[in-house]
């Protein structure tokens, strides 16, 4: 895990969130439809991303041949986000799960389902999914692009950018911009523990907010 992942795991999706609108980004929330199986989890690290589309004329051994090759080709230490324009077919399972996981791949997202989903909980691998469903990809759906931007709900998303998950959601960092909105996140939660405490100390939440900037 390289540093910036590990400064951005320690931050969370709402501080990032208030940082990247008070700068003018726009459209860096991914639908609240897409939640972390284990909700208690954080996952935070650059993107590598994967297009594909179902299909019903595919030879099921050549859709597990290109699944397969995309673990493969999956880059350590990157969190891969996925497209697939289905929900109707599991885009992860118990042993694409396990073979992530071992290969250094920090987490999955995908605009769609997974399966063996008390499995993947059990190998603690970080996994942020639409929904359940048994119905695998074998001769449903093939991968068309990697590495390319697509788009998830408003959310533009590319290869190099950025990414953190919690149990509030997920949000997008630009990947010429992660390193600015990380340091103001880091910042920002320094002043957060700071009217916390003033709080506790009995200051009133509205002289908290005054004497320091933020609530």
């Amino acid at each position: 895990m390289n540093d910036l992942t590990q400064r951005l795991a320690a931050c969370y999706t709402a501080v990032v969130h208030d940082i990247m609108r008070a700068h003018g980004f726009t459209n860096f929330v991914l639908p609240h439809t897409i939640r972390l199986l284990q909700p208690d989890r954080r996952l935070a690290g650059p993107i590598w991303t994967v297009e594909g589309h179902p299909t019903d004329q595919a030879d099921p051994e050549q859709t597990l041949l290109e699944w397969t090759g995309l673990l493969s080709r999956a880059r350590p230490g990157h969190v891969i986000v996925c497209q697939p324009h289905t929900h109707e077919i599991a885009l992860m399972g118990e042993l694409s799960s396990e073979t992530l996981k071992l290969r250094g791949i920090e987490g999955y997202v995908v605009d769609g389902a997974a399966r063996d989903v008390a499995r993947t909980i059990e190998q603690n691998f970080p996994v942020a999914c639409t929904h359940a469903t048994p119905r695998d990809i074998v001769g449903r759906w093939l991968p068309h692009s990697v590495g390319e931007a697509i788009h998830i709900g408003d959310v533009r998303i590319e290869t190099g950018d950025w990414l953190i998950a919690d149990m509030d959601g997920i949000c997008i960092l630009p990947m010429a911009h992660a390193e600015e909105i990380v340091a103001a996140a880091e910042e920002a939660i320094g002043t957060e523990n700071k009217v916390r405490t003033a709080i506790l100390d009995g200051l009133d939440p509205q002289e908290a907010f005054r004497l320091h900037g933020k609530f």
